[in-house]
């Protein structure tokens, strides 16, 4: 089900993209820059038919369907944000703590009360941050996963992305299509030393950390109001305006930050989003694009989601 960007497996038919690292389009022939196995899985005698590509339009329609799905989403009022300093391009190298005051003025904390919210918060403090660590998953920290798993499924806009991907061949089942969520998410595989010392949930949503360097996604705003007082998550180069007061989510904020002792200096973070819509998006992203920018929209904003297939270790597949 994980196509390596260099395959053409569920890839023919797919439109020109420059950033493919070679092509599985009807005149890639001609043009000389097939994938290696093109014939095998998109000539005459091919077995990976176009019906189960997905195209650039298919993913900006359905990111805008799954954005219009995010029910439990923050509400205008739900967050009040105090961006304070906003950086300018030459500051992001400048370890300086120039917005001193909790990023979150407010968050209503009832929607850490919504179950797919509970369910993911339960996650996050199942990792060692430090690669060459080898994780530890407790019985309480898999019951922990399923129950996640559970609940996201749960949701309208999981299933719709399961009824997306069914449609496209790439799952049989729900069942079939929860436990390559479990893999994909929760599979262990080893970033250094030969441990098993991560997986692409903690990697995305809680963040790992090799000697000074941190990894990962960018804080996320669920845990980031759940942290202890006194941290500090500050405003990135992004625009010369002032800040911006939102009044929808989800939103992104372009931010600089320290963390556990190591620094940032550009990235990136939904803002108001729930669990689910990431989970779905990323999720999406890593299936029809890996190893490559997803093209994305919401609310009519274009943005793009870049996947990293880890080959370098098993298990993992990628």
């Amino acid at each position: 089900l994980y196509t390596a960007p260099d395959s053409c497996q569920e890839r023919c038919g797919e439109p020109f993209s420059e950033e493919d690292e070679c092509h599985c389009h009807h005149e890639c022939q001609a043009q000389h820059n097939c994938c290696q196995d093109y014939d095998r899985h998109c000539g005459h005698d091919g077995f990976s038919s176009s019906r189960g590509s997905i195209t650039d339009q298919e993913l900006l329609q359905l990111s805008e369907l799954l954005y219009s799905l995010d029910h439990n989403k923050a509400r205008p009022g739900d967050i009040a944000l105090n961006p304070q300093h906003l950086a300018d391009p030459g500051d992001t190298g400048d370890k300086q703590d120039r917005s001193p005051q909790p990023l979150y003025k407010f968050v209503n904390e009832g929607l850490f009360s919504k179950p797919t919210y509970a369910s993911f918060i339960k996650l996050l403090d199942n990792y060692q941050r430090n690669t060459g660590t080898e994780e530890e998953v407790t019985p309480e920290e898999l019951r922990e996963q399923e129950r996640f798993l559970e609940e996201v499924m749960k949701t309208e806009l999981m299933k719709e992305l399961f009824n997306f991907l069914q449609g496209k061949q790439r799952f049989g089942s729900e069942q079939e299509f929860v436990q390559e969520l479990r893999e994909i998410w929760f599979g262990l595989y080893s970033r250094g030393a030969g441990e098993r010392d991560s997986s692409g949930f903690e990697h995305v949503f809680s963040g790992t950390a090799r000697p000074g360097v941190p990894g990962g996604s960018d804080p996320g705003w669920v845990p980031a109001p759940l942290t202890p007082k006194g941290s500090r998550v500050a405003p990135s180069p992004a625009d010369p305006k002032p800040p911006p007061q939102w009044d929808s989510y989800p939103d992104v904020l372009g931010l600089q930050f320290s963390w556990d002792g190591f620094h940032k200096e550009v990235g990136s973070a939904f803002i108001g989003s729930s669990p689910e819509f990431e989970f779905a998006l990323y999720s999406l992203c890593f299936l029809a694009r890996p190893g490559r920018a997803c093209h994305l929209s919401l609310g009519g904003h274009r943005l793009s989601v870049q996947t990293f297939p880890w080959t370098k270790a098993t298990p993992g597949s990628g």
